[in-house]
């Protein structure tokens, strides 16, 4: 069947703060200049907010310069930061560092404990109330070209196929979305983006991307435990010392805590379980009886990038341009991508306007955003942040040192830029190499089980759908995973989606796909040693649905 197509100026994929941000520059732009300008934006959650996860503190920066009256308009910024904690974790007990001694991008005054989704939901009316077509359920399946090489557009997938990959009896064709521009904002670790920089060799002058995975959960707490608008940041234990990572506990409105758990991706040992880990922290004596006695309601997890300005790829290319966290603008001391991706957002939109504006075919690269994503606030922050990451090869305590250093003595104005050595993938040593770690079994009050947990992110696919998850070759997992680093897929995973099964003598292990259980994190993608697994999408609306993640 031949595909349908629609046309549009500026085709936006992804309804995230970078996406959301682009259409809603375009069209206010359009409003001031009294020109029409034609918008859309597809979404793969089966809503606005569905696939949207974390912490969340908001500096309201990029949101000020979108929406100056954003307070009017009933933006969900409701919890002003209150009060900051940062503890130093020994595995009885810890240091609580004074905030006032906190490198200046670490500190939170002036932010806002949020729900990202809910924040994106309210932008996504907005945009909607502009005249930006949003689609959501519809998921970006293929970028299209034009003869001469430009990105013509995007295409959504089939849906339908059964997991033969035939047509079954409620198939129906993807749609083409042909745009003179076409701005990718899927989020860190995008699937089209991953095309994108590998055809027009975006990553050529720049270092290896390195993440995190962030863990999440949503809590309703005792009342008394409650302190709306408090803050709180911990490293050190349950992780080791050579392993970069932490957790944070913010205090939402309504008696509500989210409470989460990141761990960077260039870990070492095969052993090692992010989810293990997110569980245990909670069991900590200083952390434990904040949620005694209350409830979870909502679980999730999430890649996020973590390699800085010295990893950013090119972020333009013919008819296009990637945004936000596809490009991976996130500033790692802050732990914050929403505002910079906003910006980065309204920057690509600025730059297309004026190139629709002037009579572009989308055959040209959108130079004007290049420069002034270089000329912004964004890249200063991105600028000056960009030692802290990679500081930490020196250890937790080498790390800490370092960033104090650099952010406070230095203001991150340092003449030198440190380096990212490797990609994630490579990091893992051998399971003959490595100590087992053993983790406490789950109480199941505190602490819980991986599947468990799953049912708390309403995550759903159709079963009978080709497998999202792919392999490049079959017999890997078995031949050179288990074989040498004892499957780590099936620890890395936060939603249990690889299991080796094995007969009941424990002969003749294979590796299970549960690919219903994916909540689009992208850590397979990221951490498997042979980068044998591939996610690509699976059909529109499928995943996690977070209600106010």
């Amino acid at each position: 069947m031949e595909r349908e197509s629609m046309e549009y100026d500026v085709v936006i994929v992804g309804g995230g703060p970078s996406g959301l941000s682009a259409g809603i520059r375009l069209k206010q732009l359009a409003q001031e200049q009294d020109r029409e300008i034609s918008v859309c934006i597809l979404e793969k959650g089966s809503e606005i907010g569905a696939h949207i996860l974390s912490g969340a503190v908001l500096d309201p920066r990029a949101l000020n310069e979108l929406f100056p009256n954003w307070s009017e308009l009933g933006a969900p910024l409701n919890t002003p930061v209150s009060a900051e904690k940062f503890l130093f974790l020994t595995e009885t007990g810890g240091l609580s560092w004074p905030a006032s001694m906190l490198p200046p991008p670490m500190k939170n005054h002036g932010n806002y404990v949020i729900s990202l989704a809910n924040l994106c939901r309210w932008l996504g009316e907005q945009a909607e109330a502009l005249g930006v077509e949003i689609y959501p359920g519809f998921a970006a399946a293929e970028v299209l070209y034009r003869e001469d090489g430009s990105v013509k557009g995007v295409a959504t997938g089939d849906l339908g196929i059964t997991k033969e990959g035939e047509q079954g009896p409620n198939y129906q064709v993807g749609m083409e979305l042909h745009a003179t521009f076409t701005l990718f904002g899927e989020g860190c670790r995008g699937s089209l983006g991953k095309q994108l920089m590998e055809k027009f060799d975006l990553r050529a002058d720049c270092q290896p991307q390195t993440y995190g995975i962030g863990l999440k959960e949503l809590w309703d707490v005792d009342p008394e435990k409650h302190q709306e608008g408090l803050v709180m940041h911990s490293a050190g234990w349950p992780m080791k010392a050579d392993t970069y990572g932490g957790s944070f506990l913010y205090h939402l409105e309504n008696n509500q805590v989210s409470v989460g758990f990141v761990v960077a991706l260039d870990y070492a040992n095969p052993y090692l379980s992010p989810f293990e880990e997110f569980q245990r922290f909670k069991t900590h004596p200083k952390i434990r009886h904040i949620f005694e006695g209350g409830r979870r309601v909502a679980y999730g997890a999430r890649a996020l990038n973590e390699g800085g300005v010295q990893s950013l790829p090119k972020m333009i290319f013919p008819g296009g341009a990637l945004i936000g966290c596809e490009a991976g603008t996130m500033i790692v001391p802050k732990i914050k991508g929403t505002h910079t991706a906003m910006k980065t957002g309204m920057l690509a939109a600025e730059a297309v306007f004026d190139a629709v504006g002037a009579g572009a075919t989308g055959s040209e690269e959108l130079t004007d955003f290049a420069d002034s994503f270089r000329n912004s606030w964004v890249y200063d922050e991105l600028w000056t942040s960009r030692n802290m990451r990679p500081s930490f090869k020196w250890g937790l305590l080498g790390g800490t040192i370092y960033t104090g250093l650099d952010q406070i003595l230095l203001r991150g104005r340092a003449p030198w830029t440190l380096k990212h050595p490797h990609q994630d993938h490579e990091t893992l040593m051998k399971a003959s190499e490595a100590t087992p770690i053993d983790y406490p079994k789950p109480d199941g009050e505190i602490s819980f089980d991986r599947l468990t947990n799953l049912s708390f992110s309403a995550t759903n696919h159709e079963e009978d759908q080709p497998a999202h998850l792919t392999l490049k070759d079959a017999d890997t997992p078995i031949s050179v995973n288990l074989a040498l680093y004892d499957a780590p897929e099936q620890r890395y995973c936060p939603a249990g989606v690889y299991e080796i099964i094995r007969e009941d003598d424990g002969s003749d292990p294979k590796l299970q796909i549960n690919a219903q259980n994916c909540v689009h994190c992208k850590t397979c993608d990221i951490k498997d040693p042979t980068q044998n697994i591939l996610w690509v999408t699976p059909e529109g609306g499928g995943g996690p649905n977070y209600p106010n993640m």
